[in-house]
């Protein structure tokens, strides 16, 4: 049971970080996504080029998990982003039957523009509060989204996408001793690379 003062709080806190998320997202990222590509990109497009700007390169499959849609609506999001100039497409090195997207120059310079007027519109929309202040609710914060994912029934098989949400880690992992499903993929993918390298120039 829940006390009475904290009955009240919570709805409260939940309420504020809702409000924060949708302003956040979609007035202040849309806005700036606007500015940057017009109506080219959509902010599922942007999630797309941000992922493929911390893996590098991902197959349709692997964005179809990270998006949470099927590879078919995948796949068209690929080929319009293909076809705007913001993505290249390749068969995968070790699997020619896995097609491989990456960033082009293009989508690298449209991101640089992007997290530029980011910064700069949140230093003003932050000017005023102490950094102190920040990261005190920052913790608070990444405390009770651990909590979340912890409670529940697979917490493990949970991943938030920390990378590219300006973090460096992943809190969550870090808060509740769990191993980043996706750098575990990142790190085997490495490891495949090597070792069909090692395989081309001496097998």
């Amino acid at each position: 049971m829940l006390k009475g003062d904290q009955s009240n709080a919570i709805p409260q806190f939940i309420g504020s970080a809702h409000l924060f998320s949708s302003a956040l997202t979609g007035v202040l990222q849309a806005g700036l996504l606007r500015q940057v590509a017009g109506s080219q990109l959509s902010f599922s497009h942007l999630k797309v080029l941000q992922l493929l700007a911390v893996a590098k390169t991902q197959t349709i499959g692997e964005l179809a998990s990270f998006l949470g849609i099927s590879s078919a609506a995948t796949s068209k999001i690929v080929d319009k982003l293909v076809q705007r100039g913001f993505l290249s497409r390749a068969v995968g090195a070790s699997d020619r039957r896995a097609a491989h997207v990456s960033l082009t120059p293009r989508s690298r310079r449209l991101l640089a523009d992007y997290e530029k007027r980011r910064r700069q519109k949140l230093a003003q929309v932050f000017r005023g509060h102490a950094p102190r202040e920040l990261r005190k609710l920052a913790r608070l914060l990444d405390q009770v989204t651990a909590a979340i994912v912890n409670h529940s029934a697979k917490p493990e098989k949970i991943c938030l996408h920390c990378g590219i949400y300006f973090r460096g880690k992943c809190p969550v992992r870090d808060l509740g001793g769990h191993t980043c499903l996706y750098q575990q993929r990142a790190q085997m993918r490495s490891k495949q690379n090597a070792r069909t390298r090692v395989h081309a120039t001496f097998g």
